[in-house]
């Protein structure tokens, strides 16, 4: 019965992530959760007390694993220069990624305070490891660094997502290029 429940909810959490990545927030419902899994609308309600109780537990679920990848790809390169573009180039690499799009629509979205905590957590986690590269580069202020570099990945992930006039190529480089030089270009 268990192992019936677990897979439930992991059908549960797969359409919820292909809703979000559809539809962005407002298409993660009951209904719709129901609809896309075959179950009714009351045994959604069994596994998930709120919509945001599935977006936490996406939350936790994906997150790590995302900044796993980002991680994994900063660990291959030796130099500080090499972390921050391996940082640049994984974030945007995996917007294409089902996982990564719905992270990015409940970063957008509404969420409690428990899971803003846990999205914070994971990424704090990201953002000290800029951060002791930008040091390692000798940047006076790298945690403001760090925010200011994550804020270019955001954008370079909205204008991919919004399939700009550039190619998803173009935004990479120049997010990149931008992350390494500053506005010097």
């Amino acid at each position: 019965m268990a192992e019936h429940r677990t897979m439930q909810r992991g059908a549960l959490l797969d359409a919820a992530r292909t809703l979000l990545s559809e539809g962005g927030t407002e298409a993660l419902t009951f209904p719709a959760l129901a609809e896309r899994t075959g179950l009714a609308r009351s045994s959604v309600y069994e596994y998930f007390r709120s919509r945001a109780a599935v977006v936490e537990e996406l939350c936790a679920v994906d997150f790590p694993v995302w900044a796993a990848e980002v991680e994994a790809a900063m660990e291959r390169v030796d130099t500080p220069e090499g972390k921050i573009e391996a940082y640049v180039r994984r974030q945007l690499a995996l917007v294409g990624d089902r996982r990564h799009r719905a992270v990015v629509a409940i970063s957008a979205g509404e969420l409690d305070a428990g899971a803003r905590e846990k999205i914070r957590a994971a990424h704090g986690g990201l953002i000290a490891m800029i951060v002791e590269a930008l040091a390692a580069l000798g940047h006076a202020q790298p945690r403001l660094a760090a925010m200011l570099l994550q804020g270019v990945v955001d954008a370079a992930v909205r204008r991919i997502e919004l399939g700009a006039a550039e190619d998803p190529d173009e935004i990479t480089e120049a997010a990149v290029a931008m992350a390494l030089r500053g506005v010097r270009g």
